[in-house]
């Protein structure tokens, strides 16, 4: 079994992995207590998670894979613990358990598969009130391009800071929290992206540090490679207890699921000294430790266990003294010196406040946010703007001018179907960065920065603005350039619907943005479903025609709907207007190649049989037939509308579902 080296510097000179916590003597004196009034020490103690191994099918099982065991391992007993002001590095190659561990104290594991204890201040620690005092800082940096380093740290404040503190209040943290993690000169710089230039990598990962352990957590976690050591160093200046993951470090050796050693980084050469395999001079010791532990564990499957046994009965670890603050004692004192505020304020005996402010101003903050961002991309909206123009264009000069003839009513059906058609595939474009933003809100949702439901609410918001400017594009093009029927009120009620066909398209393609991670997979998914949509809205074939066993997708089709409304409004206005007098009825048929005479002949001898004149001004086909034909007199089309925006508002309720059930995850 591989085993792990854990380095926990506690109060270590070494200037790269610890800092020496630097106590309050006055302060420490008004409570007569030695330590920190406002100190947090988190205490993890023999952790222990295993998995089951996936079983492959028979055809593809490998023959050694039958003698492995039924679990892996991923952690076995591990213990330490950090306080505040202090880093504690844990150093590893891929596969060792590094982010199992981190995953672990950062409560995303379940607790019935993982045994031990995590204490903060010598109580155990429950997941809603780790949320509030601690933040979690992925190795990848997301965040809002456009946004400047203090606009971003700015709107994490408005997040986590309750509106009991003042805005002049809130940009003092800020600018304090600004020069502690040196961005000063980037203060005034966007963020950027691969397509624009922002902060360098270093100023990026400060900023993302700041941003969730910005003013209120009193533990922070933090992924990424041994480089952003310096960035975490800057962070536990804020006297937050820190922990460091180096799993991407590139000179890191193969480590394992035990502790080998747990201790200051100047104590593991003295180690390793003990154990027989002192360090090269000029070497670095923790290279030297895990380049040693592979080397054992090539030996033997259980080489290093003589380490994990030594260190275990050398105790080789000057960890701080034990807090004289119970938990509730130190949030409260924290409050009182401002280092908590938001989620906090209630832990005074009472179950922890889980959110700073009320929905109203998350949603208005959020949205702020997102308007800002989008103010300065404008192309991506005059993009849509003008891949719509082009659309009406096209449209327009296709069905320019249409007549009230037997083939323009099958070119009228066509305009119909195609224009809804082209809506719902073309809000598919914005998958991409609902799919990008959806990563943004996980990462800041976490711990609490704003409710799931506020996100929502605010995403409708802000969906909902752009798709006001691409109905008013694509329907002031189209419109009177076909030539469709009603004057202002069918133009007004056209533009209602193709407003409302937008919505439900946009909310359909929020809700795959909830459920999926991939861009491919949901531009696969998204146009496989809007084509059945089409399929069985009633276009191709009549309701009337549809299979039984079909006919439940031909009532969920979002397609069905505005074109039923839109089919209303183009034929029920004067349900007698004519589409079809007297010889035109032979126009597209056999009969359509006789003389003009001999049609008529024809048209007089059907009126005799039926008993009635049928002449030249006599109408065939009404719009009152059309829609009869279409099956379509199930709703009215004003009713059509309403069931168009319902489902836009459900498909964002099963948005929000998705974020509810895809937090709750966790590690099995």
């Amino acid at each position: 079994m591989a085993q792990q080296v854990n380095l926990t510097p506690f109060n270590s000179p070494s200037p790269l992995l610890a800092h020496q916590y630097n106590h309050s003597p006055g302060l420490d004196a008004a409570y007569g207590c030695a330590d920190d009034p406002c100190r947090f020490v988190l205490t993890f103690t023999d952790l222990s998670y295993s998995v089951k191994r996936p079983k492959r099918f028979l055809f593809f099982r490998r023959g050694a894979e039958d003698a492995l065991p039924a679990t892996r391992v991923l952690l076995d007993s591990v213990s330490g613990e950090v306080g505040t002001g202090e880093i504690l590095a844990v150093l590893g190659a891929s596969g060792s358990g590094k982010t199992t561990l981190i995953d672990a104290l950062a409560n995303r594991i379940e607790r019935s598969s993982l045994r031990g204890t995590i204490a903060l201040n010598g109580e155990k620690l429950e997941g809603r009130l780790l949320k509030v005092i601690s933040a979690y800082v992925m190795q990848d940096d997301l965040l809002y391009p456009m946004l400047t380093v203090e606009e971003t740290l700015m709107f994490s404040a408005e997040f986590r800071l309750p509106r009991s503190v003042s805005k002049s209040k809130k940009k003092e943290r800020v600018q304090a929290l600004i020069d502690q993690l040196d961005l000063r000169s980037a203060a005034k710089t966007i963020i950027g992206d691969e397509g624009r230039r922002g902060v360098s990598g270093g100023e990026r990962r400060r900023v993302s540090i700041g941003f969730n352990i910005d003013h209120d957590q009193a533990v922070a976690r933090a992924i990424g490679r041994h480089r952003s050591l310096r960035a975490d160093q800057r962070a536990h200046r804020l006297q937050r207890a820190v922990g460091v993951d180096g799993a991407q470090a590139d000179d890191l050796g193969d480590i394992g699921v035990a502790t080998v050693y747990r201790g200051p980084p100047h104590g593991l050469a003295d180690f390793l000294t003990v154990v027989g395999s002192p360090v090269p001079e000029g070497g670095n010791p923790a290279e030297f430790a895990l380049d040693l532990v592979r080397e054992l564990e090539d030996t033997a499957p259980d080489g290093a266990m003589r380490l994990v046994t030594l260190n275990s009965l050398n105790h080789h670890h000057a960890g701080p003294a034990e807090p004289c603050f119970p938990l509730q004692v130190a949030v409260r004192n924290s409050i009182a010196s401002g280092k908590l505020v938001s989620g906090a304020m209630m832990y005074a005996g009472a179950a922890p406040a889980s959110y700073a402010n009320p929905v109203w101003v998350e949603v208005a903050a959020i949205t702020r946010r997102a308007l800002v961002n989008m103010w300065r991309m404008p192309e991506i909206l005059a993009f849509r703007i003008g891949d719509m123009a082009v659309t009406g264009f096209l449209l327009a000069t296709i069905f320019w001018r249409l007549r009230d003839t037997p083939e323009a009513v099958r070119e009228r059906v066509g305009f119909i179907a195609i224009t809804i058609t082209t809506i719902f595939f073309t809000s598919a474009d914005t998958l991409a960065v609902f799919i990008q933003e959806k990563n943004i809100y996980v990462r800041e949702t976490a711990f609490n920065a704003y409710r799931r439901s506020s996100y929502v609410l605010s995403n409708a918001v802000i969906t909902f603005f752009p798709l006001v400017f691409l109905a008013i594009t694509l329907v002031s093009i189209i419109y009177f350039a076909v030539g469709l029927a009603g004057g202002i009120h069918g133009f007004f009620f056209f533009f209602m619907t193709i407003l409302a066909t937008f919505w439900a398209a946009s909310g359909f393609v929020t809700f795959i943005s909830g459920v999926l991670s991939h861009v491919v997979l949901g531009y696969t998914i998204s146009a496989a479903v809007f084509s059945y949509f089409l399929l069985l809205s009633g276009f191709f074939i009549n309701r009337n025609r549809i299979p039984r066993y079909w006919i439940w997708l031909h009532y969920i089709s979002l397609v069905k709907y505005p074109y039923e409304a839109l089919m209303q409004n183009e034929f029920s206005y004067g349900l007698s207007k004519c589409f079809s007098r007297g010889v035109q009825m032979f126009d597209g048929t056999a009969m359509g190649s006789l003389p003009q005479a001999k049609k008529e002949e024809v048209l007089a001898a059907i009126g005799q049989a039926l008993g009635t004149n049928i002449g030249d001004d006599t109408c065939i086909i009404t719009g009152s037939d059309v829609l009869q034909w279409q099956k379509v007199d199930q709703l009215d089309k004003w009713n059509c509308v309403l069931v168009i925006v319902a489902w836009g508002f459900f498909f964002r309720l099963l948005f929000y579902l998705s974020l509810l059930w895809g937090s709750r995850r966790k590690r099995k």
